[in-house]
């Protein structure tokens, strides 16, 4: 089990063993203000039904999912995205404001209702805004009874990892996005958080496994995750199982999220620290006061110290892109569409700093995307309707998509697709430029929703669209998830 001195931030799941009947799932939601001091310093915070951190969604494959929000906040508008389910056939619940819905107003309602029909472990949280960093962000979580994996761990256990800020998100995004900070620097958080709190202390038995559900729910910062005197198997990234990988530290971009199992030692004397460390290469400036790293403990005996973690010489976190999915889904090579996605960070006119994409910096229209395409008739498959600064893409069902892109910035960022998972087929080393097709593919290669370009680097992602409706893709995690300042749309 899961202890800390913080009741709401424990987050275990026990092994669940066989599910007879798909069920429906039922969350009523009341969106609205508490307070919270994660790490000392009192906030207001966006909670659920008077609480935060904010409840997990627990689910099987096959089950029906009804998410009934209340937006009592009183304030602002809100919304309500899973990340990383592809919401085959309700592309209307994924949740981005401007692109699949209208901002849930004050004072009122929405009902998300969707059938899962995919395992692995995700997370959901506010769409609308740059809002959910502060708080409205938690866990999701579907259980699988045909995972590959589920007779070589004893109990789950779910570990956030995330950024904290001090200050509210209207007041951050109104100076990030302006001209008083024409770099773009973007703010750099006040503190780390492991499952929204700090000193996490999560007990164990000796001589069991146990399998870690990590999720970065953080804004911002990237973080290198290490089990002292522990090793890691990677057995699942995003969704996609993958064949079993040992691991000593990974590195979680936001959005990411990894499923390992861990094996407890068979003695009880010592204690081990868990260490979550944000990546300052992110930072523009680091702060003389900051504290970059969060330290839990796997507790095997609550008499015994609770060491301070050992000093990291360097960081030389596992490599995602060696990852091979344990269904071993060979490479898309027939190639219907190949788009080239230019990223770099430059000024508009008002001295604000954007994130462009083929020199067009996204503009949320004041119509939902969806709604446009289902309303246009034959109209719906011309880009043109749907606003140059939408950066718009139109593709055929069940064609293979390749989008190769060009990071034309000094800073790693990461991309997540709405809607699928892709194939990653390539991603260059620092400095390696624009893509020039000098590559050797993989012949099984790492699928996932998120992935990370290297500065001044590029990716080639394929996926097939087989989901029809609206979706945003390869939006940059440019601080707040690419609601901030830049992403691009595709319908299919």
């Amino acid at each position: 089990m899961v202890s800390n001195s913080a009741a709401s931030a424990v987050l275990p799941l026990l092994l669940l063993v066989s599910f007879a009947i798909a069920k429906t799932v039922t969350y009523d939601f009341n969106v609205g203000w508490v307070t919270a001091q994660p790490d000392g310093f009192s906030r207001p915070t966006i909670g659920i039904n008077g609480q935060w951190p904010i409840p997990p969604i627990t689910a099987a494959v096959g089950d029906k999912v009804i998410v009934n929000v209340q937006n009592d906040l009183g304030n602002q508008t809100t919304s309500l995205h899973f990340h990383g389910l592809y919401q085959n056939g309700t592309a209307h619940m994924d949740g981005p404001v401007g692109v699949s819905q209208c901002s849930i107003p004050i004072g009122g309602s929405f009902v998300y209702e969707f059938k899962i029909d995919q395992p692995g472990t995700y997370w959901y949280h506010s769409h609308d805004s740059g809002q959910y960093p502060d708080g409205l962000r938690g866990p999701m979580i579907i259980s699988d009874p045909d995972s590959p994996y589920k007779e070589q761990y004893d109990e789950e256990i779910v570990l956030t990892l995330s950024d904290w800020y001090h200050e509210q998100m209207p007041g951050l995004l109104s100076w990030f996005i302006s001209y008083a900070n024409p770099t773009g620097a973007e703010p750099v958080p006040d503190s780390a958080l492991m499952n929204e709190t700090q000193d996490l202390k999560i007990n164990v038995e000796p001589g069991k496994t146990y399998m870690f559900r990590i999720i970065n729910i953080g804004a911002f910062a990237a973080q290198y995750l290490w089990f002292e005197g522990h090793t890691m198997r990677v057995v699942e990234v995003d969704g996609i199982y993958t064949e079993e990988a040992d691991a000593d530290m990974i590195y979680l971009t936001a959005a990411q999220r990894y499923s390992v199992l861990v094996t407890t030692k068979n003695e009880t004397s010592t204690n081990f620290a868990i260490v979550g460390s944000m990546d300052q290469d992110l930072f523009d400036v680091v702060p003389e006061n900051l504290n970059p790293n969060v330290t839990g403990w796997l507790v095997y005996d609550e008499a015994a110290p609770l060491p301070t973690p050992a000093f990291a010489e360097s960081f030389e976190p596992f490599d995602d892109f060696t990852l091979i999915p344990y269904d071993r889904e060979p490479i898309l090579d027939t190639v219907d569409y190949s788009f080239n996605l230019d990223v770099k960070m430059d000024n508009l006119g008002d001295g604000a700093n954007y994130a462009w994409f083929n020199d067009h910096t996204y503009v949320r229209p004041k119509v939902p995307t969806l709604y446009s395409a289902l309303t246009s008739g034959n109209m719906a498959t011309d880009a043109a309707i749907y606003g140059e600064h939408t950066i718009p893409f139109i593709l055929e069902k069940n064609k293979v998509v390749e989008i190769v892109l060009n990071n034309m910035d000094p800073g790693k960022h990461p991309f997540h697709l709405h809607g699928h998972a892709f194939q990653t087929v390539v991603r260059s080393a620092e400095e390696a430029g624009v893509y020039v097709n000098n590559e050797t593919f993989p012949e099984f290669p790492m699928r996932r929703d998120t992935v990370m370009v290297r500065p001044n680097g590029n990716l080639v992602l394929r996926f097939r669209a087989d989901n029809p409706g609206t979706i945003p893709p390869a939006r940059p995690l440019h601080f707040l998830p690419g609601v901030s300042n830049g992403s691009t749309n595709i319908r299919n």
